[in-house]
């Protein structure tokens, strides 16, 4: 019997369509999102739409207030800390249990992921990138085999991604987050967690950095 495929219902296909514009900043901060509106322009009734503002709601990517409607919301420099902090709590505690759940075929996923990372580099693809990044620190997050933690990351990562971008801005910190994905990587793989973890909070204390001195420049902090 062939292996069942999980159904994307009409209200999934809509929360993923409205997630993704978020992320990659198709919808600005700030920016109302209206029911109607939404639906008229993705062809769908307006409950498939009203289960995915709720969503994204819950998500963290919108807020929703009295009178004031449904729209994206503006993260503050203290957002974007509280965010990294989590993200820190939550990597650190699975690279401490990342060796009892290594296996051969997570040492492959990561050395996979880290010739993408260093492809996408050298061809100034940043997109790809960090599409790459996410899936280093998700895996890195799958390596403690905690499905509480997992689904936290995942609420936590999605509030950072419509800011990705930003904590690559800088050449130089293009430049030096490779190195630090590519030592983290060697660091799992061999077994040494703890110089693992001090890289993985190095690299995302001056990710979170970047990503506020991003906010300010653009007036946005």
């Amino acid at each position: 019997m062939a292996a069942k495929r999980p159904i994307q219902t009409m209200g999934d296909q809509v929360y993923t369509i409205l997630r993704k514009d978020i992320c990659e900043g198709r919808f600005a901060p700030g920016a109302r999102l209206q029911e109607i509106e939404l639906s008229e322009a993705l062809g769908v009734s307006r409950s498939p739409v009203r289960e995915a503002l709720r969503r994204l709601v819950s998500d963290g990517l919108l807020l929703t207030a009295p009178n004031k409607g449904t729209y994206v919301k503006e993260f503050t420099c203290q957002d974007i800390d509280e965010i990294f902090d989590m993200r820190v709590m939550l990597e650190s505690y699975s690279i401490s249990r990342s060796q009892n759940n290594m296996t051969p075929e997570r040492k492959q996923q990561l050395y996979d992921i880290l010739q993408v990372l260093e492809r996408s580099h050298a061809e100034d693809n940043l997109e790809q990138y960090t599409r790459a990044d996410e899936e280093l620190h998700n895996a890195i997050v799958a390596l403690g085999d905690n499905s509480l933690v997992n689904s936290t990351y995942a609420r936590v990562r999605s509030m950072n991604q419509q800011f990705r971008v930003f904590s690559l801005s800088d050449r130089t910190r293009f430049d030096d987050s490779l190195q630090e994905h590519r030592s983290i990587i060697h660091a799992l793989v061999h077994g040494d967690t703890a110089e693992a973890d001090r890289i993985n909070r190095v690299h995302l204390e001056l990710a979170c950095q970047c990503i506020k001195d991003q906010l300010r420049k653009n007036g946005t902090a």
